[in-house]
């Protein structure tokens, strides 16, 4: 029998965490172990344990931006030996053999496995995955502050890659947030003009020393107006809906409005709207391990890291607590207390 992994759960919705033991079984051929040192929350945790989605099976065992090093590796494991420092995100293993995993779309593969969902995650003090999920860390990067860029970061990293956003594009970040102040150190070191589109003043200097050139009272129609057929790139982190036809106005012909935070209504616009300037509207999960590793090279590369509130493990409900209430600045990340 393996040691028990030990981490904290919740049993029923929006019930708090709780000490929490299982047997993980013998490790994969493919897998590795984790022992973890730091996981990041995200709102999608809080999802889960309230069953917001209704695909959460209980006893849940949240966390989905681990930061930690090897402790095992199985059989076929030759990249990553015992002692390596790496992170996994949300997702925890994929085929290997489809056309989106041979492609490297590895995060499209329709057999992918979520670190957290139907399986238990990384409010623990060890997590398994697929060893291709498992990417290295610099230590550039402090152990403290990575967790949050294998979810928050990737998701708002990702579409850079995918769509060719050029240096000299005029980019915009709606909702500056957990993923918003990651766009906007992001946008800003790729070369961008950036403008920040920002419902709460309090957030306008803040914005500001994230990256931002520009910041945008959201609220203010006038404000959106002034800079219609302006922006090349304007990616979206909210999860509440806007009036999104006036921010399809303040694009360039052929500009981009991109989703990455999950709008529960519809949109809202004509397609005749899209075909005034040849607009188009997209979305993107996270990304590959490829595009993993890229960003966390660019965030060596220019010191990009997340501004991060920590907590123990032992106090995670306070964690989750400051989460929901939405004072965090910007992500709670949970130091691993376990013995």
């Amino acid at each position: 029998m393996s040691e028990k992994i030990r981490g904290y759960a919740a049993t029923a919705p929006g019930g708090k965490l709780q000490l929490f033991a299982f047997d993980p079984g013998p490790l994969g051929d493919d897998q590795v172990e984790i022992q973890v040192s730091h996981c990041g929350v995200c709102h999608s945790d809080l999802s889960m344990i309230d069953n917001e989605w209704g695909i959460s099976a209980y006893p849940l065992l949240p966390g989905h931006e681990v930061v930690g090093t090897i402790g095992a590796v199985g059989a076929h494991v030759k990249q990553l030996q015992p002692g390596r420092r790496v992170g996994l995100g949300w997702f925890s293993s994929s085929c290997m053999v489809c056309h989106q995993c041979m492609s490297g779309d590895h995060n499209l593969c329709r057999q992918s496995e979520q670190t957290m969902i139907h399986r238990h995650g990384g409010f623990a003090n060890r997590v398994r995955c697929h060893a291709a999920w498992a990417v290295p860390l610099s230590e550039e990067i402090p152990a403290a502050k990575a967790g949050p860029l294998f979810c928050g970061g990737i998701t708002v990293f990702n579409p850079l890659v995918q769509f060719g956003v050029k240096a000299t594009d005029r980019a915009g970040v709606i909702g500056i947030g957990g993923l918003g102040h990651l766009a906007l150190q992001f946008l800003n070191k790729w070369g961008c003009e950036v403008y920040a589109f920002t419902s709460s003043a309090s957030k306008d200097a803040e914005a500001r020393q994230l990256g931002a050139h520009h910041v945008v009272n959201s609220r203010e129609a006038e404000q959106l107006r002034k800079i219609a057929g302006s922006l090349d790139f304007i990616i979206s982190t909210v999860n509440v809906p806007l009036e999104w036809g006036l921010y399809l106005k303040t694009l360039v012909p052929r500009g981009r409005l991109h989703f990455v935070g999950a709008v529960a209504s519809p949109l809202g616009f004509t397609p005749a709207e899209l075909l005034d300037g040849q607009k188009t509207i997209s979305g993107t999960p996270m990304g590959s391990p490829a595009t993993l590793a890229t960003m966390l090279d660019f965030c060596a590369r220019h010191a990009i890291a997340p501004v991060t509130e920590d907590f123990p493990l032992s106090r995670v409900n306070e964690g989750l607590d400051r989460l929901r209430s939405g004072k965090a600045r910007y992500r709670i990340v949970l130091t691993n207390d376990l013995t």
